[in-house]
């Protein structure tokens, strides 16, 4: 939990194999001021081991921002920093191991200084607030389909259920510039956030979604019934959530 004169944030993390992947792919990240998902991709373990360089990177940035007031950081500056980090080591492993050729990962990362938060995003994990009744998805997949929706080609409830719906164009990749979405956003008391994993999201109607955030009696609630959500779906991918809820601190 993490305090601050306006606000308090608690949060909770989940992730699950699903039930047709023989191995987790995903990795996540949450301490009191840092939170991410990253899924791997690249076959056999190489999807790991992307995932767990990128969430090393922020391990390194949160170990590295001393100071435990952050209001006098450059929250987007840091942020953007650790994945261009995140983006060295993948090209470092795949020096070392040419077998890791081609993995890679998505990143979306929030670092805080309430009421402040830097999102960076890469990838097709999302982020999602929850501000009253209204869900809003904070980032924008980077995904060939998005485009088209983007260009006005394709309509967005054709892309939720296209076969080819995660076919990236943008994601961490060894040998490939880093070139996250990074912006800064202020929280108010009452949001709720919602880092996740497209196992979630490809599976779960974003309604539904947005109901359990709503009724969730606290986050741990909200990350256990959403992974039992896309499992019930027939859990096809790796299931990866973060949750925060933000409220008046005290």
């Amino acid at each position: 939990m993490t305090h601050d004169e306006a606000l308090t944030l608690r949060s909770a993390t989940g992730s699950d194999v699903g039930r047709q992947r023989d191995g987790n792919e995903d990795a996540a990240y949450a301490t009191t001021r840092l939170y991410a998902v990253a899924d791997g991709m690249g076959g056999h373990a190489a999807g790991e081991v992307a995932s767990a360089q990128a969430i090393a990177a922020l391990r390194d940035l949160d170990a590295r921002l001393t100071e435990p007031d952050l209001s006098g950081t450059d929250l987007d500056a840091e942020l953007a920093a650790a994945v261009a980090d995140a983006a060295e080591r993948l090209d470092r492993q795949v020096g070392e191991d040419p077998a890791l050729s081609g993995m890679g990962t998505t990143l979306t990362a929030m670092l805080w200084a309430p009421p402040r938060f830097s999102l960076a995003h890469i990838g097709d994990s999302r982020c999602y607030r929850l501000r009253g009744d209204t869900l809003t998805q904070l980032t924008r997949d980077h995904t060939m389909v998005q485009t088209l929706v983007d260009q006005g080609r394709m309509s967005p409830e054709l892309a939720e259920r296209h076969p080819s719906r995660s076919v990236l164009v943008r994601a961490l990749l060894a040998g490939v510039p880093a070139e996250p979405d990074v912006a800064g956003y202020t929280a108010e008391p009452g949001d709720t956030y919602l880092l996740c994993s497209d196992g979630l999201t490809d599976v779960v109607p974003v309604e539904r979604i947005g109901s359990v955030l709503g009724s969730a009696a606290d986050p741990d609630d909200a990350v256990s019934s959403l992974i039992d959500l896309a499992n019930d779906a027939g859990g096809p991918d790796n299931i990866t959530c973060v949750v925060l809820r933000v409220a008046a601190g005290g």
